[in-house]
């Protein structure tokens, strides 16, 4: 089975094909797979309700796909590369027929646990191999992951557990990062102080370190995998059944959990995968996201293993011990594919270009951007000293909610443009409409981007909670998927994606709903209103400023500020944390009570032109004190 397309015609075919008969396209994909049982209808949509169906009564299993689909010819082959925080430990590789073992023997443990299908196993853990094998044994039996990233608070892990009612908590003593030492475990026992679903929980032995084992709750990792079989039997899942939620901040304070389901996700992530990156068969590819995020699901673990590739799994952080760890770890495996963030692009460019001199980056052929719009500086440094000038660079946009890459330049096939996310996959359909609505046909326009038909790997629902799934995505234009992000066409008809045009902030990638940042500020005792917006940020993308009013007369308003900046880590984690934190007596409302974010937005961002009149509001004297209290003038 091989899908990949090879040059610029095959993609205008293949994309005019996706479009005009978009059912026959994705079948012919599909039926590259393992089938248990062949599906009787393709596709059942209405984005009214919204309701979708890819694959309708078709069954199957993921992993099938992965091992007993490709151990005839990659039983021997890397599967997974692990390279650890420090550089002088030990890395690891897992052939395809060790992790196929290794993914066996953890599903029967977590069986033998009392887990079941449709049990939702909660897998908090540093990036490590077995937290890939955990959610491969959750796919092969039939229960639903979900990945909190090991930077979120106790709080943050215990709403999500809550949310979805977690029965399995499977994590780490410890975790390395950097020089620090992160304990794990101890969030997890925090966490389930304030829950009560979880019935078991998997400790891996990672740091060493001492940590408080709950008897009858708590069992190792390797006493659990300790006699074990080495076959596992896969469970048969439906294409509709769910294959995990994952959490995203929104523009409302809790939490969501987008639901990803089976065939549709496997589908697409493979196809994405072998043609945004031109993979080949002996090609080492390394994506450097964490597997708490959707890029490390879908283009750590699910693409690649789909593709039978080798991926590099990476513990550690840019910079440690030293700012050319990256590019030490491409020349050490001969990476052929590096997949980023703008976020580290930019931190690494401030040290310049003397720590990528020092080794060969010579077995690149491709350099990929997520999580963000990249900039052109950015673009440029990245394209000219990390690829030398001739790696095409994959500038992919997508999101949690559509599962993989939707808009991007497939390597070394379409036409690469600095900064701009190019043309769209095939089997996607976007278009630019105006606020009204209004499809805006052409080149030369910009408006907020919605798509206009389904795909298999989009998100289904929001778990437990339908109708906010269709307020947030499916309500704002009728008939479409809104993204929450505009876009530009521009004269050649590339597209160029312009960032959030809703209440989220897009920190080195990762969204933070202004609510939920705003209801953690709003816990200190002596907060009695605030409002976060996002600001230019010339590492991050944007930072986090946020606006308190305070009833203290006993601190100062920096004691204050340190205080709530402390109070956000210690409920959401630290990605979360405000840059700034500004106490101000009141903030700018309209007469309806609603505070003008645009007017904040303008003092974060330390531009006061365009202003616009603000003699409509409730307190238009208040603009003034803020500006001043922000010092700009």
């Amino acid at each position: 089975m091989n899908y990949q397309i090879k040059n610029l015609l095959e993609y205008t075919n293949a994309y005019d094909k996706s479009v005009s008969n978009p059912e026959q396209f994705w079948e012919e994909i599909a039926n590259g797979f393992q089938w248990k049982k062949k599906w009787d209808k393709t596709l059942d949509w209405n984005f009214d309700t919204p309701k979708l169906e890819w694959f309708r009564n078709g069954k199957l299993n993921l992993t099938e796909n992965i091992f007993e689909k490709l151990l005839p010819t990659h039983r021997d082959k890397t599967a997974i590369i692990w390279e650890p925080n420090d550089p002088d430990a030990p890395s690891i590789h897992l052939s395809y027929g060790e992790l196929y073992i290794e993914t066996c023997k953890f599903a029967n443990a977590m069986k033998a646990q009392g887990v079941q299908k449709g049990d939702r196993v909660i897998i908090y853990m540093p990036m490590v191999p077995e937290a890939t094998v955990a959610m491969l044994a959750c796919a092969r039996i039939g229960a639903i992951h979900s990945v909190v990233f090991a930077g979120f608070s106790a709080a943050a892990l215990a709403d999500r557990i809550d949310d979805c009612q977690a029965k399995m908590v499977l994590t780490s003593d410890g975790n390395f990062r950097g020089n620090k030492q992160i304990q794990v475990k101890a969030v997890v026992d925090e966490a389930l102080s304030k829950t009560d679903s979880v019935e078991k929980v998997i400790v891996l032995k990672r740091t060493g370190e001492d940590v408080m084992m709950h008897s009858g709750r708590d069992i190792w990792w390797d006493e659990a995998i300790a006699g074990q079989s080495e076959v596992n039997q896969a469970e048969e899942m439906d294409s509709e059944d769910l294959l995990f939620i994952l959490y995203t901040s929104g523009s409302t304070g809790k939490p969501k959990g987008v639901v990803h389901t089976t065939a549709g996700y496997m589908l697409y992530t493979y196809y994405s995968f072998i043609n945004v990156f031109q993979y080949q068969e002996d090609d080492v590819y390394w994506c450097t996201a964490d597997i708490g995020w959707i890029t490390g699901h879908s283009y750590i673990v699910y693409g690649p293993l789909l593709a039978g590739a080798t991926t590099l799994m990476f513990e550690g952080v840019p910079t440690y011990p030293h700012p050319g760890r990256f590019w030490e770890i491409v020349e050490k495996y001969k990476v052929n594919q590096f997949y980023t963030a703008p976020t580290a692009i930019r931190a690494l460019q401030v040290h310049g270009t003397e720590p990528v001199e020092k080794f060969d980056l010579s077995s690149l052929s491709v350099i990929g951007s997520v999580g963000e719009p990249i900039n052109e500086e950015a673009w440029h440094w990245y394209h000219e000293h990390i690829g030398k000038g001739k790696c095409p660079l994959v500038d992919t946009w997508w999101q949690t909610e559509t599962g993989g890459i939707m808009i991007a330049p497939l390597a070394g096939i379409t036409p690469n443009k600095p900064a701009h996310a190019s043309l769209p996959l095939p089997g996607v359909q976007p278009v630019i409409v105006d606020a009204e609505g209004n499809e805006l046909i052409g080149n030369n326009v910009e408006g907020n981007l919605c798509i206009k038909f389904p795909w298999p790997s989009m998100i289904r629902t929001t778990y437990g909670d339908h109708q906010r799934c269709k307020d947030t995505y499916f309500s704002t234009y009728k008939g479409m998927y809104f993204t929450g992000d505009g876009v530009k066409r521009d004269h050649d008809g590339y597209l160029r994606i312009l960032g959030r045009v809703d209440d989220v902030i897009n920190v080195s990638g990762h969204r933070m709903g202004t609510a939920e940042v705003e209801n953690a500020i709003d816990e200190h005792p002596e907060v009695v209103e605030s409002a976060v917006v996002g600001y230019p940020h010339e590492i991050k993308g944007q930072g986090i400023y946020a606006f308190a009013i305070c009833d203290s007369s006993e601190k100062s308003n920096e004691q204050l500020a340190e205080e709530i900046k402390q109070l956000v880590r210690k409920i959401i984690g630290p990605i979360a944390k405000p840059e700034h934190v500004q106490v101000v007596s009141g903030l700018p409302k309209t007469r309806s009570g609603k505070i003008m974010r645009r007017i904040l937005r303008k003092v974060a961002s330390r531009d006061l032109s365009n202003m616009g009149d603000i003699s409509t509001l409730l307190n238009p004297e208040v603009v003034d004190e803020i500006i001043k209290g922000a010092g700009l003038y």
